[in-house]
Order: structure tokens, then C-alpha cells, then sequence
């Protein structure tokens, strides 16, 4: 369970699920200009080999507020997607649910995780290096709508 100092709501943090979609859709809408389709998160929720879809909903109910997919394969963990609904923001769940995962993968081993970001995202890019992220590479043109480069962060889990 998380509790947000801020607010004093509670949340927790468990895997999606099918009956979490409507919600997840809702907010990665309104988080981004190229969405994920419905099928690629029902592709992750049902990957439970590599695949680890993330929720936080808030408590008491079973509000979907954010969520979190990532792959763990071996020592490697690549964040895909990670968004706060917009009326949740800026009270650091963001930061919970990405401490709550590095917390998780290096007690299965993980050694680094890797993300993307766009260069023009600076509240994301503030957030990920306040946790230790640094930037390793750039990835010409990775994004659409609009075209944007994009930065490749690693956060290193051996140290």
C-alpha cells in the first residue's frame, strides 16, 4: 500500500486486468498523441512470461489512477509505458509506482532498467534522473505525432 503524504489518500499497487481497460484506455488517451490500442495492453496482460502491466488504484473503490507495463527478462527491465491520470498528478504517484517497481525487479535481480523519453517530456525526464536515471543514447525520429527523437535512460540496479 502507498500512501501519499500529501493527500493522506491511500492507494495500491496490484496487476491489470482485463477489468482494468476501460480506465487504462481512458488515460493513456488523454497522456499521449499516439495511444497504445486496446489490444496491444490485452497482449500484455496476457504475456505473464516477460510482461508485467502495473496498476495503482486508489482506496477505498478500485479507481485506476496510473498504471505501469514493463518487461523483466533476466537482469534487464525495460519500462514501455507509465502514465498518471491527469487528476492525479504532480503528487508524486509517478515516483511511487516507479520506486515501487525498481524496489521489486532488484529483489528479482534485476542489474539495470532501461526507458525511452521524449526530449520535449521534462517533468519526466526531472522525475527519472531525481531516481538515478542518466541518459545513454538517443533513437532518431522514435516518436510520431509528433516526430520527436528519443533520449535512452538507464538506471543502474548493481551499485
Amino acid at each position: 500500500m502507498v500512501i501519499n503524504e500529501k493527500s493522506k489518500e491511500k492507494f495500491i499497487i496490484r496487476r491489470m486486468e482485463e477489468r482494468d481497460l476501460p480506465e487504462v484506455l481512458a488515460i493513456e488517451r488523454v497522456s499521449f498523441p499516439n495511444p497504445w490500442h486496446e489490444s496491444t495492453f490485452r497482449g500484455e496482460i496476457q504475456n505473464k512470461s516477460i510482461s508485467f502491466p502495473w496498476v495503482m488504484v486508489r482506496e477505498p473503490g478500485d479507481q485506476v489512477v496510473g498504471y505501469i507495463i514493463f518487461w523483466k527478462v533476466g537482469e534487464e527491465v525495460q519500462v514501455n509505458n507509465i502514465a498518471i491520470h491527469p487528476d492525479f498528478r504532480r503528487r508524486g504517484l509517478g515516483e511511487s509506482l516507479l520506486r515501487e517497481v525498481i524496489s521489486w525487479v532488484k529483489k528479482e535481480g534485476a542489474q539495470f532498467i532501461t526507458l525511452e523519453v521524449r526530449p520535449s517530456n521534462l517533468a519526466a525526464r526531472a522525475l527519472y534522473q531525481k531516481l538515478g536515471f542518466r541518459t545513454i543514447g538517443l533513437r532518431r525520429f522514435y516518436y510520431s505525432n509528433p516526430v520527436e527523437d528519443a533520449l535512452v535512460m538507464i538506471l543502474d540496479l548493481g551499485s
